[in-house]
Order: C-alpha cells, then structure tokens, then sequence
C-alpha cells in the first residue's frame, strides 16, 4: 500500500512539473512531437514583437491626436482651456500693454496736449502763464495716458472682461477652424505672420466708451484698432490645413488602434507574462519620453516666439494651458505603464514571484484554515469563487480598464486609486474562493487511498 502511495505522489509531482512547464511556454517541441503538429512559435513571437512596437510608437501620437481632436476642434473645450486665463496677473498686465500699445499707435497723446496747450495760448496769456503751459505740456500728455490706462486697468479687473475674453476666444476659434477647413465663407483673416488669437478691438471699444462716460475727451479719439493677441500660430496655413484634416481623420480611432495593437500583441504572443512585461516597460518608456519632450517644448517655445509677437512668460502659460492635460496624461500613462510591468511580472513564472506568490497562498491558506477551525467559512460560495477565480480576474481587470478609459485625460492620482481598488479585489477574492482538493485522475487498487 505504501508503494502506490509513493508511486501515485510521484506521478501526480510529475504531471504538476510538466503543467508548469507548458505554462510557461517551455514545452511546446514536446507537444508538437506528440500532435505531431508544430505550432508556428517563430512567426507568433515576431508577430507579437511588430504589433507590440508599432502599438508602443502610435500611443504617443495618439494621445497628442486624441487632445487635439478632443480639444482643439471642439469651440467650448478650447473655450474652457483657455479662459482661466483672463484671471492670472501676467495675461491681464500684458493685456493692458498691448491695448496701450494699440491705442498709442493711433492717438498721439503728446500732440494733443500741444493742441489743449496752443488752445488756451490762443485764448490770450501772459508770457509767465504761456511759459508755465509749455512747461506742463509733458505732463498734461502723461496724464492723458495715465487716464486712458487706468480705463484700461478697470476693464482688465472687471468681470466684464472675463466676458469679453470669452466672447472673443470663442468668435477666435470658429473663425480658426473656418479657416483650417478651407470654408470660402470664412471670415477669419491670417495675420502675416502666421498668427491668430484674440481681438483687442471689443476690449478697447469697451474702454473708450467707459472713459467718454467718465467725461476724459480724448478717448473720442481712440479710432477701431486691429490687432491680436496671438493664441497660435502658423507660418504655413496649408500644414496647418493639413495637420487640422489628419486630427479629424485619425485622432478618434487611433488611440483605440494603439491599445488593440498593445493587447492583441501580447494575446498573439508565446510568453504572454513576459510580453506583457516588456509591453508595460516599452509603453512606460515611450510616455515618459512624451512628457520628456513636452518640457523640452515648452523650454525651446521662449527661442521659437520672438518676443515682439508673445512675451515669454505669457507665451508659456498658453504653452502650459494647451498641454497641461497631455503633460498629465503622459505621466499618468507613465506610471500605468510601471504598473502593467510589476503586474505582469508578480503574476509570471518567475523565480520570485512565483515564491512571493507561494508565501502569499501559504498565509491566506493559513488564515482560512484557521477561521474555519472557528467554524468560519465561505462555504459554497467560496467554491464557487473559486471556480471562477480565472474569470473573475479578468472581470477585475475589465473594470479597472473602463475606469480609465471613460476619465481620459487619465491622472496620476486617478492610476493610483484604480490600482488600489483592484488590488483590494484581487486579495478579497483570494479569501473569500474556498479551493475544494481536486482528486487525480489516477484509478488506484481496491481499498487504496491516497493519503492525506
């Protein structure tokens, strides 16, 4: 009796070996010598690679084609991006200066004081009064421009002029894509620089008519003004035709043409674990690179913008405005990636892993052991749990996905949570599923048992 016991566990010991060995994809000659049919393992793995590498290359892309076909060609959105700007004191200052700018380029504040100066001349002064006039002349002017300015500076630090900013981002970007479409109704008008942003014309129509209201003559001077504050620009409108065509064409599917080539690579692969490893190494490596070059980009925009057309600090809160969600997608997709890697390889047959997970069954073994020594237990439903655990991981793994997907751009602190809830799902499973011990397939002599 003792001998078929030990025959009957050696058996059962090889036949474990030999399924760990074609789970982790080391057996595959053997089983082609026994079907005698040869599975295509060299065109699988290369295959895999191809689709794994050409998924990892188009998920920066599409992230930049996803924002730009989520944002840019959506009118609210843009809208939404940019007018929380109209609230930060170096937009609001450099708004001032253009529009001073603007209105000194037209009104000739020193000649009008010369005339105010000449008029009351003209009315019959003595050489004292006639010299003291001349003298105050340049400051007569400088207190014309100091009035026209703080008009200004008033409508700047209104809630009129979060309106008016809004008003004119939203007349700027249908104008924008009218343009990029080629529409001849269009009314937008390219500057010849390349650039396209927001009016100064409402803001300053504004200004003259609340200074005329405050009783200052000059601002009836102020004449319409044309000029932009430059959101974007473009040197080559037909690029830029071209660029705004492919984002319409393949900024909705390419993002989901990226996962599909990521997840059927791995799928299609002969070492799964291992795949899906590099896979989150790969996808981790291209995002950081993304984010990488988004830093870069917003270093090389100061050099790129000559100061004339956008003065660098301004230039790079619009910088940061457009792509401050790709910069956090990225090091959100950064740090999913990191994720998908440690997963893959916790979850391979790896020397490591595999004793952390053989620790991990010890302890909860343990502690289910014990509670059902305490006559706690998860009865059938452990059973069932267990019987289901396969699909029941992968159900854990579904949901996290969706998570993700529907709160695009994703964030750091959004990969975080989604990884603590499934994490906990994971180890709520292992201790609630019940494993019944499966008996060997493995007739024994009459009145033999297995021992226990």
């Amino acid at each position: 009796m003792s001998e078929s016991t030990d025959d009957l566990r050696a058996r059962v010991a090889a036949l474990e070996a030999e399924n760990a060995t074609l789970r982790a994809g080391e057996g595959g000659s053997d089983l082609a010598d026994r079907t005698g049919h040869r599975p295509p393992r060299r065109s699988r793995a290369v295959l895999a690679v191809v689709m794994i590498l050409l998924g990892v290359l188009l998920s920066p892309v599409a992230v930049v084609t996803g924002w730009a076909k989520w944002t840019l060609t959506d009118t609210e959105r843009f809208v939404a991006t940019y007018a929380p700007l109209s609230q930060d004191p170096a937009v609001k200052a450099y708004v001032v200066d253009q529009a001073m700018n603007a209105i000194e380029a037209q009104v000739d504040f020193d000649q009008v004081a010369q005339d105010l100066t000449d008029g009351l001349i003209s009315l019959g002064t003595r050489p004292r009064a006639t010299a003291a006039l001349r003298t105050l002349q340049g400051s007569i002017a400088e207190g014309l421009r100091s009035q026209v300015r703080d008009g200004v500076i008033r409508l700047v630090d209104s809630d009129q002029f979060n309106v008016l900013w809004r008003e004119a981002l939203r007349v700027a970007h249908t104008q924008l894509i009218a343009t990029l479409r080629n529409d001849p109704a269009a009314i937008a008008r390219i500057n010849a620089d390349g650039s396209l942003g927001i009016p100064l014309d409402p803001i300053i129509t504004q200004v003259k008519a609340q200074l005329v209201q405050r009783g200052v003559g000059v601002a009836q001077r102020i004449p319409t003004i044309d000029r932009t504050i430059v959101l974007l620009q473009s040197d080559d409108l037909p690029r830029a035709q071209l660029a705004y065509g492919a984002t319409l064409a393949v900024g909705a599917w390419l993002p989901w043409l990226a996962l599909a080539l990521l997840v059927g690579g791995v799928l299609v692969a002969n070492r799964r674990h291992r795949a899906l490893v590099w896979t989150g190494i790969g996808f981790a490596l291209a995002m950081a690179l993304l984010a990488i070059a988004f830093a870069a980009g917003r270093i090389a925009l100061v050099t790129v913008v000559p100061a004339s057309v956008l003065p660098g600090p301004v230039a790079t809160l619009f910088y940061d405005a457009v792509t401050s969600s790709m910069q956090s997608t990225a090091v959100a997709a950064t740090v999913l990636g990191v994720a998908v890697a440690i997963v893959g390889w916790l979850a391979g047959p790896f020397r490591t892993p595999t004793r952390l997970r053989g620790l991990y069954g010890d302890g909860v073994a343990a502690l289910r052991g014990a509670a059902e020594q305490r006559g706690v237990t998860t009865g059938r439903t452990g059973i069932w749990v267990h019987r289901r655990r396969s699909l029941l991981l992968a159900l854990i793994a579904v949901v996290a996905g969706i998570v993700l997907a529907a709160n695009l751009p994703v964030s750091v602190s959004l990969v975080g949570w989604t990884a603590f809830w499934s994490v906990l799902a994971v180890v709520i499973v292992t201790l609630i599923e019940r494993p019944v011990p499966e008996q060997p397939e493995t007739e024994l002599p009459e009145g033999e048992l297995p021992a226990s």
